[in-house]
């Protein structure tokens, strides 16, 4: 079975807090490495996620990875869009 790691960037414009963590992380851009098993078939590839990172402090050279479900990381991102518009 193959794998691969897809990154993407998720921008915080409030302090939020990720479900299942404790510490409140400060706004700014996060990477999201999102690993997924590639399952080949004879004619088409199906992929299945097998977990999802946030890389706090990608920046700064000194980097954490925070494992997470994907809905929890969404949810997050839905209200600091709804924090934004509210002001």
């Amino acid at each position: 079975m193959l794998s691969c790691t897809t990154t993407t960037v998720a921008t915080f414009l409030h302090p939020f807090v990720i479900a299942g963590n404790t510490d409140e992380l400060p706004a700014g851009e996060y990477g999201v490495l999102e690993d997924e098993d590639v399952m080949l078939g004879n004619s088409i590839a199906a992929y299945r996620r097998t977990a999802t990172f946030l890389l706090n402090n990608w920046h700064a050279g000194k980097s954490d990875l925070r494992a997470m479900a994907l809905s929890d990381l969404d949810l997050a991102l839905a209200q600091d869009r709804a924090d934004a518009n509210k002001h």
